[in-house]
């Protein structure tokens, strides 16, 4: 049997069809499924049959004429690609089938090699972990390593993240960062082993609106389910809204900044924002990490605020127009009056806080919770981090739009 056979294994109780992948060790098999996967399996104890021979034409582990190298052009843009993990340039592990994120400026042209001669690129890795154990001090090494890739001269810079929390990344290095550059976030909602992976068409997207004349800080994902272009989100108002699609992030309260047309190459905005150029280069990276985000839930326990006794900032996501049950305020304002500043924000996807029409938001504004308007409960998380160690005044910050993230009119985004 050989790479591209369509076989079957048994191995004890399990059985798995497919199209047999290159090996590099002798001791495994690696098996394409019916559904884009890869499985690794040991040979040892393996019943193999071999039911269709050269199904497919597949290139060897090992094969050196895939290999890509960076060469710079003079009449090029430099684009600086940082990475914190994510499938985005993951490649498959012939050992175990298995998709392992491997990363240099090399490896991410291997993976997409439709990014070759766009641009000159350089690699770099911040942190290589999932998207989950992101952390206040990944966002910290992040935005100064952005702030480095564009003092050295980079004329754009693309973050490769993972996207469950990208959001919170993107709006942190808005709030952190004031950049002359584009800065764009962009992802895979499908690993590279599935035929119906999103990581090309985003990262050729993301490298476009990066050498763009749009100086901020965006998240470049599929626009549609179709791969016909990817949205520019403003990373302030950008929310992940389903887990598996292709299509998954969303500008709440409005409609993404712009697009870019996947078949002809275009960037294009329907606002006007910063220009490439208009800022200068500047860094605020310093966060104060002890700030919470609580969700109201009816029939919550006001004790469930106990153990923030000593936060510096909490982010509450109330009800309606902003509120939470009568027997919360008084504990509420205990923090208050302790030096916790406590924004409050919404869990409607669509609206503004306004506790001026009920008692309860009067009460709230009265024992000094502080309304975070239409920002979103994540992208408030990250701005009270900032503001607390940014302003002297962060309370008043909260209700300032500080980077795009709190807009003058609230309204539907479809």
């Amino acid at each position: 049997m050989n790479p591209g056979d369509r076989v079957r294994v048994e191995r004890g109780s399990v059985e798995n069809e497919g199209v047999l992948m290159p090996s590099t060790t002798a001791d495994h098999l690696v098996v394409k499924l019916a559904g884009g996967y890869n499985v690794g399996i040991d040979r040892e104890d393996a019943a193999i049959e071999v039911l269709e021979r050269d199904v497919y034409d597949v290139e060897g582990a090992d094969d050196e004429e895939g290999d890509s190298t960076v060469e710079f052009d003079d009449d090029l843009p430099t684009v600086s690609l940082i990475s914190t993990g994510g499938t985005i340039a993951s490649t498959v592990d012939y050992r175990t089938g298995a998709v392992t994120a491997q990363f240099d400026a090399e490896d991410v042209l291997r993976a997409v090699p439709d990014l070759a001669g766009r641009a000159n690129y350089r690699g770099r890795v911040v942190a290589n972990i999932l998207s989950e154990n992101m952390t206040p001090a990944v966002w910290q090494d992040l935005a100064r390593a952005v702030h480095e890739e564009v003092e050295a001269g980079a004329d754009g810079v693309v973050v490769m993240h993972g996207t469950d929390t990208m959001q919170y990344t993107a709006s942190a290095l808005a709030f952190m960062l004031d950049t002359p550059v584009p800065v764009v976030f962009t992802g895979s909602q499908r690993s590279a082993d599935r035929p119906s992976s999103d990581n090309v068409m985003n990262a050729v997207c993301a490298v476009e609106a990066a050498t763009s004349d749009r100086a901020e800080v965006l998240v470049c994902m599929h626009e549609s389910s179709s791969d016909d272009a990817c949205a520019l989100h403003r990373a302030t108002r950008v929310r992940k809204n389903h887990t598996s699609r292709r299509d998954a992030f969303e500008t709440v309260g409005a409609k993404p900044v712009g697009r870019v047309d996947y078949g002809t190459e275009t960037v294009s905005f329907r606002r006007d924002g910063p220009e490439r150029g208009e800022a200068d280069l500047d860094i605020a990276s310093d966060l104060e990490t002890s700030v919470e985000l609580v969700k109201f839930t009816p029939g919550m326990n006001p004790a469930a605020l106990d153990h923030l006794d000593d936060a510096a900032g909490v982010v509450i996501e109330g009800t309606g127009l902003g509120h939470v049950a009568t027997d919360w305020i008084d504990r509420i304002e205990e923090l208050i009056e302790a030096g916790t500043v406590v924004a409050m924000t919404s869990q409607c996807l669509e609206g503004r806080v306004c506790d001026r029409v009920y008692d309860t938001g009067r009460d709230l504004l009265d024992a000094g919770v502080v309304e975070a308007g239409d920002t979103l409960p994540e992208t408030a998380t990250a701005k009270l981090m900032w503001a607390l160690a940014n302003r002297s005044d962060p309370a008043a910050a909260m209700r300032e739009s500080l980077a795009g993230e709190l807009q003058d009119r609230s309204v539907p985004w479809t």
